[in-house]
């Protein structure tokens, strides 16, 4: 099993969309950082030696933010919303859908579990 970015890749998948299982790598980004490092699109990641891992790696460190600092650069990005008070870090403030959907019904990812009010 190969371990790229901190992330044990699945054994069986094809390398482009095993390397989707990186948080911030997507199927282009995947087959971007193969073009680049050379490898076969339809190699199984159980098939990947461990210089492929390693120039994958490579790839990843120099070009891309992935993980946990990608994680800490969009929390920190919410953070900015919320502290400047702009309509979308209200939203955010509030757990309620940011991108225009509406709330009378559905939404219920954001809102939470319905609670009722008034019923006696």
């Amino acid at each position: 099993m190969a371990r790229i970015a901190g992330v044990d890749l699945p054994k069986k998948k094809r390398v482009e969309y095993g390397l989707t299982y990186i948080f911030g790598i997507g199927l282009h980004t995947s087959r971007l950082i193969l073009d680049a490092t050379g490898i076969d699109y339809n190699k199984r990641v159980y098939e990947l030696s461990e210089d492929d891992v390693a120039a994958i790696t490579k790839e990843i460190r120099e070009k891309y933010m992935v993980e946990g600092d990608l994680r800490k650069q969009v929390a920190m990005d919410i953070k900015g919303l919320m502290d400047l008070g702009n309509y979308r870090g209200l939203r955010h403030r509030k757990g309620l859908p940011c991108r225009g959907q509406k709330t009378k019904t559905n939404a219920r990812t954001r809102k939470g579990k319905r609670r009722t009010v008034g019923a006696a």
